[in-house]
Parts: C-alpha cells; sequence; structure tokens
C-alpha cells in the first residue's frame, strides 16, 4: 500500500517509495501549482494513466543530463551548423505540450500528458515556472520540449519529433541556454537509450537531492525566457 494524499497533506519522505515499480511514493492530491512546486522542489513528479488517480514518483536512480555533458554527434553538429532549423524559447506552450501528447510512444497506449496535465503544466508557464523550447521549419513546428525551470534546476517532461533530428536539436539549443545561464543539471526523470545516447546519466537518488536542493536553492525569479535566447548560430 502507498500513502493517500488529502487536501494540502504534505509528500512522504522519498525512502518509503517502492522499489518495485521503482519510486512510487503516493497517489492523490491535485494538479494545484502550488502541489506541482513542491513536489518538484522535493525530487517527486506525476506520472499516471488516464483514469487512475494521480500518482508521484521518485524513482533511484535517477537519470540526468548536465548541460555541458551533452554527446552531440557529427551528424547533428552538421545539422546544427547547417542552420536550416530555427530554435525559439517559449514561443508556443501549449502547442509543444499537445503535440507531446499526441506523439506516438513505443510500447504505450494513449498518454499521461491528459488535458488536465497540459492545463495544469500551462498554468505553471503562465506563472514562468514552465518552458518550452520550438524547433520550426519555415513557419511550421516541427519538434520541441518542454519542462520546469526552478532556481537553477530544469525538470524535462517530454519531448516530440516530427522532423529528422528536431528534438534532439531543442535539446542542444536547451542545454546551451541553460549552460550560458548557471543552470546545473537537467532532470529527465527515467532512464532510456535515447537519452543516454545524449549524455545522460543515472545516479543514486540520494546524490541527485543533495544537488537538487542546492540548485533551487539559488536565488531567482521566475518568467518568461528570451523567445531568441536559443537563436544564436552554431560553430
Amino acid at each position: 500500500m502507498i500513502p493517500w494524499l488529502d487536501g494540502k497533506q504534505a509528500f512522504p519522505p522519498l525512502t518509503t517509495a517502492l522499489l518495485e515499480p521503482n519510486g512510487l511514493l503516493c497517489a492523490g492530491g491535485d494538479l494545484s501549482p502550488q502541489r506541482l512546486l513542491s513536489a518538484y522542489q522535493r525530487g517527486i513528479f506525476p506520472w499516471y494513466a488516464s483514469g487512475e488517480p494521480i500518482l508521484w514518483w521518485s524513482p533511484d536512480p535517477r537519470m540526468v543530463l548536465e548541460p555541458a555533458a551533452l554527446r552531440i554527434s557529427r551528424s547533428l553538429r552538421r545539422r546544427l551548423r547547417a542552420g536550416r532549423y530555427r530554435v525559439t524559447l517559449d514561443g508556443d506552450f501549449p502547442a509543444v505540450i499537445r503535440a507531446c501528447a499526441e506523439a506516438p510512444r513505443a510500447g504505450q497506449n494513449g498518454t499521461w500528458i491528459s488535458p488536465e496535465m497540459q492545463q495544469a503544466y500551462w498554468q505553471l508557464a503562465q506563472l514562468g515556472f514552465a518552458h518550452s523550447v520550438e524547433t520550426w521549419l519555415d513557419d511550421t513546428l516541427v519538434g520541441g520540449l518542454y519542462g520546469l525551470a526552478i532556481g537553477r534546476m530544469f525538470y524535462g517532461e517530454s519531448m516530440f519529433s516530427h522532423a529528422t533530428d528536431a528534438s534532439k536539436i531543442a535539446i542542444a539549443h536547451l542545454a546551451r541556454f541553460l549552460e550560458e545561464e548557471g543552470y546545473g543539471m537537467i532532470d529527465c526523470q527515467m532512464s532510456t537509450p535515447h537519452l543516454a545516447s545524449l549524455g545522460a546519466r543515472e545516479i543514486p537518488r540520494a546524490v541527485f537531492m543533495a544537488r537538487l536542493r542546492a540548485l533551487v536553492g539559488v536565488a531567482w525569479q521566475p518568467g518568461r525566457w528570451p523567445k531568441d535566447g536559443a537563436s544564436q548560430p552554431w560553430n
């Protein structure tokens, strides 16, 4: 059995999370901005299927990517240098999260990015906590990702691609922007071969939490990112 959150009840200690399924901590609660921000600052995130109660997770180990450690292949670097794609920040958050929700996932039926989740993260975007990265081909949105920023910590949520390397281009521009802005870590949540190929790695939850506490503790102000903040050409 896992704890059930009622009202403003606090999250249980991370050490009580299940080993199988890895990281399942509790259920219930809501998707209010206050609850979501409290969760992310404690290394917890929501992930559940439509029709289920809200499930909260904190897996051990945790998949992370340091912005400076992003692995860029020769083919991706050539594509970045070619400048065919245009990249923006916070250019169209609703379109990005909707495209992420609609993207097919191997081994999954449907999506965890329900209309309720989309609305919740759109609220966070309006408050300056959630952000999107858009990859454009001419005037068509062909790739992107979204996540949250708290202090100097970025929490990646989901990505999509409708053209070759479109999501990787978004990640590359995001990582460079985050490095320039002093962000120390990108939370990738769960391990996947795709993330590993980009330089992400697993670290123990205790190590993750120590770094997270330091990064979210940095003084900052939420707000929209500059739309052209990731548009510099690549060498």
